[in-house]
């Protein structure tokens, strides 16, 4: 199943400011088989929220929701370090979004 793969601008931005590169590969890797379905390494937050885990460096996470069958829509990226903080910023574009 292929799926729709959208950015919120606050997602944009920090996958634009990332300088790790390592990383920056690794999660473009991860979005691509997003988009192909293959959602790998994630868990459900409650409130529609989910995280996907990049297991490279400092541990980063993307915070995403669902919409129709198909649509991803990426809310906010971030590090272990920023997780709760990233969380609350994710579960408000989510709202914002319906």
């Amino acid at each position: 199943m292929i799926c729709v793969v959208e950015q919120t601008e606050s997602f944009a931005c920090w996958l634009a400011g990332l300088k790790d590169l390592r990383a920056k590969v690794a999660v473009g890797r991860r979005l691509e088989r997003a988009a192909m379905g293959n959602l790998g390494d994630f868990k459900a937050l409650g409130g529609g929220i989910s995280e996907l885990r990049v297991d490279v460096a400092a541990g980063y996470r993307i915070y995403f929701t669902r919409k129709e069958n198909r649509l991803i829509v990426l809310l906010v990226g971030g590090d272990k370090s920023s997780q709760a903080a990233d969380i609350l910023k994710a579960r408000k574009l989510a709202k914002e979004l319906k």
